[in-house]
C-alpha cells in the first residue's frame, strides 16, 4: 500500500511538474474585490496539489477577509484533502511540520497554534469551505504564506498574501 502511495505521490509531482506548476503568471496574481470592508476572496485547489492562485493582494482599507476554498478535483479529503492556512512567511514551515503530527481530525492544523492567523477546514473534491477573518493581526505593506498543510502538499500548495 505504502509503494502504491508513493508511486501515486511521484506520478502526481511529475504531471505538475510536466503541466508547469507557474499556472501562468497573469492568471496567479487575484484581484481583490472590496465590497464595504469586507474583501471576497476565492481560491481553489486540485487533485494535482496546485492552488489555482499564487498570490493575493488585499487593499489596507479591508477590515475583514472572507476567503472561499473550493476543491476542484474529484479525490477523498483523506487521500487529496486541502485546507488553507495563513501564516507569517517565517512560521510556514513549521506549522505545516506540526500540522502532520496533529492528524486529519484538526485538519493538519496543530491545535490552539497561536502562529496561525487564519485557517480552513480539510475539504476533499467537490466540497468548499468558507471562512472569514479579520485583518487586525495583518501589518500594512505585510507579505504572509499561505499554504496547505496536508502532509506534503505545501511544498508545491503555496502562495503569498500581501496586504495593503
Amino acid at each position: 500500500m505504502k509503494a502504491i502511495y508513493g508511486t501515486m505521490i511521484a506520478t502526481i509531482l511529475l504531471a505538475v511538474s510536466a503541466a508547469g506548476v507557474a499556472a501562468d503568471k497573469a492568471a496567479a496574481t487575484a484581484p481583490v474585490a472590496v465590497g464595504g470592508t469586507v474583501c471576497h476572496l476565492d481560491i481553489a485547489g486540485s487533485d494535482l496539489m496546485q492552488y489555482d492562485k499564487r498570490e493575493f493582494k488585499v487593499a489596507g482599507d479591508c477590515a475583514e477577509i472572507e476567503l472561499t476554498l473550493k476543491h476542484t478535483g474529484k479525490l477523498p479529503a483523506a487521500a487529496m484533502g486541502h485546507n488553507w492556512v495563513l501564516t507569517k512567511d517565517t512560521d510556514a514551515a513549521a506549522v505545516a511540520q506540526d500540522g502532520i503530527a496533529a492528524g486529519i481530525a484538526n485538519d493538519y492544523v496543530k491545535p490552539g497554534d497561536t502562529r496561525v492567523i487564519a485557517r480552513t477546514a480539510i475539504v476533499g473534491g467537490g466540497q468548499s469551505v468558507t471562512i472569514r477573518f479579520p485583518t487586525s493581526p495583518l501589518k500594512k505593506g505585510g507579505s504572509y504564506t499561505y499554504e496547505c498543510t496536508f502532509p506534503g502538499h505545501n511544498a508545491i500548495m503555496h502562495g503569498k498574501l500581501i496586504f495593503g
